[in-house]
């Protein structure tokens, strides 16, 4: 039963700012919603071979009030269940006071993208600055609890909007599984980095991804990215060695040379948090499962600089593994 005062209150001093780190895991219709006292986290998820999330700590928030119930209550152990709302409508909804913003209109799956981020790149300008962002506007976020709908008041230049979104009983899938204890690769490298590489790849329409790490080869090359299609077949490498003082790869482990592919629409995917983000982080675990983890610098009420992080896993295709999921065997009965 909903209260005078709402159990959960989040204040942004930049709806677009939420907007565009929400627009990064824009893959799918809903969204999974968790609320902690610590912060907001939202996640989607592509059937059980992809999933990503966000996590908005309190502190990207000029305000975050969190009413937990009292200890001794019945309801302290039940608070705040996790709930499922339509992300489409939540974007729209942010979306409001940006219907001016050409770059709003993009549908997830262009690629217009990568050549509005090389231009920002080269300008000197980050996709969750000032400049960017241009009129922010004010994001309050309510929420009365299981049942309640999630509240979103907007208020922008004397103009104020204030839209209830349903909320949904949230599915129990569980996540899918990386071993931290068992990461076979890993790098960080710049975010536009990795991003002209997959743009290079996707001109050739392929179905597939394959990445392969090695400590030392006779190429010299560390890192690779390879990819075939209708078009034609491409490979992105990247090596630690270079002659500047800042290697493309910033950090590399790789014990044993490894291989693992995936479906080339589920990295696609990730180009808005490529796009966004400064660094990325990409790790194999000893399962093949790929982990992104894209740093994205944002703005903190009171302080010099922030960060939030987009994180994605993505599970291999099994050996003989077609596009369609099908493997070899099945295909031929």
């Amino acid at each position: 039963m909903a209260t005078n005062a709402p159990l959960f209150t989040a204040v942004s001093s930049s709806a677009r700012q939420i907007l565009l780190l929400l627009r990064c895991i824009s893959f799918a219709k809903k969204a999974h919603v968790s609320i902690s006292s610590n912060g907001m986290r939202f996640s989607t998820e592509d059937g059980s071979i992809m999933e990503a999330f966000i996590f908005l700590d309190k502190a990207l928030f000029t305000s975050y009030k969190y009413n937990v119930p009292d200890q001794d209550s019945e309801e302290a152990s039940s608070s705040l269940p996790p709930f499922e709302v339509n992300l489409m409508s939540l974007l729209e909804t942010l979306n409001i006071f940006s219907i001016s913003d050409p770059s709003t209109s993009k549908r997830p799956g262009e690629y217009d993208s990568f050549a509005a981020h090389r231009l920002n790149r080269h300008a000197g300008i980050n996709a969750f600055s000032n400049q960017a962002l241009g009129v922010t506007g004010i994001c309050t976020f309510s929420y009365d609890g299981e049942g309640s709908p999630l509240s979103i008041h907007m208020s922008e230049a004397g103009v104020t909007t204030t839209c209830d979104l349903t909320t949904y009983e949230a599915d129990s899938a569980e996540e899918i599984p990386f071993n931290r204890d068992g990461i076979i690769m890993r790098t960080v490298m710049r975010s536009s980095f990795f991003l002209d590489a997959i743009a290079e790849l996707s001109s050739m329409s392929p179905t597939n991804l394959t990445v392969t790490a090695s400590p030392t080869s006779r190429t010299g090359t560390n890192l690779s990215f390879s990819a075939s299609g209708a078009l034609g077949s491409a490979t992105v490498d990247f090596t630690t060695e270079a002659d500047s003082e800042t290697p493309v790869l910033e950090t590399f482990q790789c014990n044993d040379k490894t291989s693992a592919s995936f479906k080339f629409g589920l990295i696609k995917a990730a180009q808005r948090a490529m796009s966004s983000a400064t660094k990325v982080s990409l790790r194999l675990d000893d399962e093949g499962v790929l982990s992104m983890q894209y740093l994205v610098e944002v703005d903190v009420p009171g302080a010099d600089n922030g960060v939030a992080f987009v994180d994605f896993r993505v599970v291999p295709l099994v050996e003989g593994e077609d596009e369609n999921g099908d493997t070899a065997s099945d295909a031929s009965s």
